[in-house]
Formats: C-alpha cells, structure tokens, sequence
C-alpha cells in the first residue's frame, strides 16, 4: 500500500533514498502534484510509464533545483537564456532545449529536445535538492484523468503503484505549467499555463504560439497535448459565453432535457440558477481566474466520486489565464463546448 507521508526533514531524506533505488515518490508543485523519479534512470521513468499507463511516445518533464544541474542537461544555456529565465523561474514555466547525451531517451523519447521546469514550491525544491539528481514527473494520474492537486487524488490513481506520496497540501495554481520552446527565436508556447503570452512579451519582442494549441490537425510537441487529457468518467459539456443570464437559460435547458441522469454543474458565482441541485460546485467569481485554475480539476474529481452521468461548466473568456482554462476544459470535454454571444 503506498504511504501518504507529512513533508518532514526526514520523511524527505527518506523519500531521497527511494529515488536514488529507482523507485517513484509522489511530490506536490505549484501547479499539481507530479509522479516523481530519477530522471538519469532507465529503469526508474520506465516505472512512470507502467505507472500512469503513459503512451511511450509522450516525452517527460525534468525538474531541476538551481541552474548548475540544469547546466548538465541541456546545450547552449547561455547569459541571455538565463536573464530570460530568471523573470519566471522558479515558477510554472517550463523550457524546451536541445538536450545533452546525459538524458535517458525514455525521458526524451527520439526527440533531441528535453523539458526542464524549477518549481517554485519548497517541498519540491528540497526533495530535488536531497535527491541531486533531477527528477523527472509528469502529473501523478493515470493518463487521461483530471490531473491531481490533492495528495488524496494521487492516492486515488496510484495506491499500490508508487512507494510514497508526499503531502504538500492542495496546488495554488492547479493546472500544469506554460510550456515554451527555446530552441529558436521567435520563442514558442507549446502548452498554455499561468503564464501567459502577454507575460513572455514583456521582455520579448515576438512569442509565438504553436498550431496544435488551436488546431486539431497538427501534432503537437509538448506533453499534455497529444492525447485525450484531463477527462473525468462522466461527458462534459462547456457553456461559454460573457453573458450570465444565457450561461444560466442554457444550463437549464440542459436539466429540463436530461432529467433522468444525475448531472453535475460547476458555476461562477456570479451565475443564477433557479434549480434543485445537490451536486453544484463554485468556480469562484468569474473575474477572479485564478480561483477557477485551482479548483477546476479537483472538481472535476469530485463529480467522479459522486458519479455523476454528465458534468455542466461554465467557461471563461479565451484570453490571458483563460486561454489556458479553456485549454483544458476543451480536452476536458472532448470539443464539445456550446458557445454563445
């Protein structure tokens, strides 16, 4: 059975020493918790793979603790790249670079890139540093689920699979992290996060963003794109639309019609329903995103406990933060969001 562990100095020592013999640590971040092992170990990503039933072709994130062991990983990391960093790091950003032969290719899976994020998260950031190995850790779910920002949604998905999860408390940010590649100028977002074009733009003259992030016919090149993701059990339908009175006509409408199922609906507040529901959840205000990006995929695991035949959300304006929360709501639903003037 795997351990749910209190972040203590030596429950972190402890937690160490498994990596270092190949085995997998549950570990809370700043965006959501991540599925933990030796990034330089064949054997130990293999373990993350089985694990979270990963397709093999979906590359790894490593996490590094300070710019010295990013250093042994990764070609051309120079003056500019660093200044660049530093207005996001430590933080939930992570970078794509040309990768040195030190990386496994199960982590970098064919490509000659490798992701490499520094949390900003204590916990994370003293475990790495007891490891001093870099620690390779996608989201701690099995593939295709909400990603996990409680250490109770990882026990969820992984009792028995992983030795040890350690408990940081819920994520403050609650979605996984902006994915921007530094290979070439102009930069590009490969996956959208907290941080936002606008923020890139403030020290760079051009960012792009990649087709895949808009467009279902190109393939993407980032983790978290590729395949169906963040999906509970039960349909999702997304009503998006500015308008709080349509938002609340339609979900009503979709009550009347489907009252024989048991239906889950998660609102802005700002949102009025003159219904009877036992199974409705906040968003939190509709100005206040960030509420919204912490709270969505825990949600969505709720309705899954409660099991729910089809979840109702509420989506937000496509912009900054939200550009991000609509990413994830679509793959969330499948595409299948009802828009609205």
């Amino acid at each position: 059975m795997t351990e749910i562990l209190k972040p203590t100095k030596e429950n972190i020592e402890k937690s160490a020493r498994l990596i270092l013999n190949d085995e997998i640590v549950a570990i809370p971040t700043e965006t959501v918790y991540g599925l933990g092992a030796n990034g330089l170990s064949d054997i130990a990503v293999s373990k993350i793979f089985k694990a979270k039933n990963r397709p093999q072709d979906n590359p790894l994130i490593l996490h590094i603790s300070d710019y010295e062991m990013m250093d042994e990983l990764v070609c051309e990391l120079n003056d500019d790249i660093k200044e660049f960093l530093n207005y996001f790091w430590p933080g939930p950003l992570t970078v794509v670079m040309k990768k040195k032969d030190i990386i496994p290719e199960t982590v970098s899976c064919g490509l000659d890139t490798v992701a490499i994020r520094m949390p900003k998260h204590e916990i994370a950031i003293d475990f790495i540093k007891e490891c001093g190995v870099p620690i390779a850790a996608p989201s701690a779910n099995i593939s295709g689920k909400p990603s996990p920002t409680t250490a109770e949604d990882v026990f969820t998905d992984m009792n028995g699979k992983i030795s040890v999860i350690l408990d940081g408390g819920i994520c403050n940010i609650g979605i996984e992290s902006t994915v921007l590649d530094l290979t070439k100028k102009p930069y590009t977002i490969l996956r959208p996060g907290l941080y936002t074009r606008e923020d890139f733009l403030k020290y760079e003259d051009e960012i792009l963003i990649d087709d895949a992030i808009v467009s279902e016919n190109t393939i993407p090149k980032s983790p978290g794109q590729k395949y169906k993701h963040y999906a509970p059990k039960a349909k999702v339908i997304v009503i998006s639309t500015m308008d709080r009175i349509k938002s609340s006509k339609e979900i009503e409408k979709i009550l009347r019609e489907n009252e024989d199922l048991k239906i889950g609906i998660f609102k802005f507040d700002e949102t009025s329903l003159d219904v009877e529901n036992e199974n409705i959840l906040s968003l939190g205000s509709v100005s206040d995103l960030k509420e919204m990006s912490k709270i969505l995929f825990k949600g969505l695991r709720i309705f899954d406990s409660k099991n729910v035949d089809l979840i109702i959300v509420e989506g937000c304006n496509e912009v900054g933060l939200g550009f991000s929360i609509m990413n994830r709501l679509k793959k969330s639903a499948s595409g299948n969001i009802k828009y609205f003037d």
